[in-house]
C-alpha cells in the first residue's frame, strides 16, 4: 500500500497519513484503494480496503468519518458525536482518536499543535475554504495559532483548476490579496491555485507553520483520485491522531 506521510515538525505523539489510490481491492472505476463508501463502490470492498487502511497504519480504531458538506462544521470528537456528523472537519484531544476526511481534488488539511496535545483534520473545497473551514479549525484549537502546524494534503494542483470569475470572486470580495491565487485562462475563467489560497488563509489566520502542497491529484493519475478527471470515482483518506505512550 502506497502512504504518504507529512512532512513537517510535528511532535511524535502525532501520527498522520495520507492514503493514495494504490493498494485495495476495488474494481473499475474505483480502483483501487477507494476509502468511501458513497460514490458506489461495493460495500464489501470499501469495507476490505478500510481494514487494509487501518492495518498498514496500525490505527488504534475506526477513524471517525464525516458526512461532508462544504461547510464550516468542526466536531468535537471527545464530544461523542452522532453517526456520520455533517461537518467538514473535526479535532480530538484524546488519545487513540483517528480524525478522518475524504477527498478526490478538494484539498485535506491536517493539523496540530506544537505539544501534540490536539489534532484535527479539515476538508477544504473551494467552497468550504472560501467560507472558512481553515479559519473555524484553527479556532477549535486551544493553542495559540503560532503554536499549530498545518500539513496541505493532495489537492488539485493550480494547472488543473479552472474556475470562473464566481469563484474568484467568493475569495477575492472578502480578501484582495486571493487575486494572487488566480490567474487568467479563457474569458470568464481562472486558474486557481487552492494550496495558495489556503496558505494565505492560514497566514490571516496566525497559522504561519505550513507545509505541503506541492501534489496534484488531477494530474497524478497513477496515485490518486480526481473527481474532476474521472467524475465516477474513489475517494482518498487523510488521517491524524495522538498515539498514546509516545513521547512529544
Amino acid at each position: 500500500m502506497s502512504l504518504l506521510t507529512p512532512d513537517w515538525l510535528a511532535p511524535l505523539s502525532v501520527r498522520a497519513a495520507s492514503s493514495t489510490r494504490q493498494g485495495g481491492v476495488s474494481q473499475s472505476p474505483f480502483n483501487s484503494l477507494n476509502l468511501a463508501q458513497h460514490v458506489d463502490d461495493r460495500v464489501a470492498d470499501v469495507v476490505s480496503n478500510r481494514q487494509h487502511f487501518l492495518d498498514a497504519l496500525s490505527l488504534p480504531g475506526e477513524p471517525h468519518w464525516l458526512n461532508q458538506v462544504h461547510g464550516v462544521n468542526v466536531i468535537d470528537l471527545d464530544d461523542v458525536p452522532g453517526e456520520l456528523p455533517d461537518a467538514d472537519a473535526s479535532t480530538t484531544r484524546a488519545a487513540n482518536i483517528v480524525c478522518a476526511v475524504l477527498t478526490a481534488d478538494c484539498l485535506p488539511v491536517l493539523f496540530c499543535d506544537r505539544n501534540g496535545t490536539q489534532v484535527a483534520a479539515a476538508h477544504a473545497g473551494w467552497r468550504g475554504l472560501a467560507a472558512g473551514i481553515l479559519e473555524a479549525t484553527v479556532a477549535a484549537f486551544t493553542a495559540l495559532p503560532e503554536d499549530i502546524f498545518a500539513w496541505l494534503g493532495p489537492a488539485i494542483g493550480p494547472q488543473a483548476f479552472e474556475v470562473g470569475d464566481e469563484v474568484r470572486q467568493a475569495f477575492c470580495e472578502s480578501d484582495p490579496i486571493a487575486t494572487t491565487a488566480f490567474t487568467a485562462a479563457r474569458s470568464g475563467h481562472w486558474q486557481a491555485d487552492l494550496y495558495r489560497l489556503a496558505w494565505q488563509r492560514l497566514a490571516r489566520a496566525g497559522v504561519n507553520n505550513v507545509y505541503g502542497g506541492d501534489r496534484c491529484t488531477f494530474r497524478e493519475t497513477d496515485d490518486f483520485y480526481s473527481f474532476r478527471r474521472d467524475g465516477c470515482t474513489g475517494r482518498m483518506a487523510s488521517v491524524i491522531w495522538i498515539e498514546s505512550g509516545k513521547i512529544s
